[in-house]
């Protein structure tokens, strides 16, 4: 089995900053690409960022400037530095794992207050 465990998710003003991590474990032999999708209520889920296993970055237009993404491919880990925060990247943040399958998180909820 494979497990994504995620943290760093909360609240924060607006204009503040979080930083989420995702750590895959378990009998997971291949990780391509890493990444982050989000929520919002009433909302379809949608990509913020995703990192492919030679660095290759691809991010939605409306957090290219404020949300970074970065990988430790010796700890299977994927993080999410999330700077300038809005009150519309309020969601539930799910890490991906595009490994043998593709794996989800569970989820950690980031609530943006104005």
């Amino acid at each position: 089995q494979v497990q994504l465990v995620e943290s760093g998710g909360g609240l924060v003003q607006a204009g503040g900053s979080l930083r989420l991590s995702c750590a895959a474990s378990g009998r997971i032999f291949t990780i391509n690409a890493m990444g982050w999708y989000r929520q919002a209520p009433g909302k379809q889920r949608e990509l913020v960022a995703v990192i492919t296993g030679n660095g290759r970055i691809t991010s939605a237009d409306s957090v290219k400037d404020r949300f970074s993404i970065s990988r430790d491919n010796a700890k299977n880990t994927v993080y999410l530095q999330m700077y300038s925060l809005k009150p519309e990247d309020t969601g539930v943040y799910y890490c991906n794992v595009a490994g043998e399958m593709i794996y989800w998180g569970k989820g950690t909820l980031v609530t943006v207050s104005s």
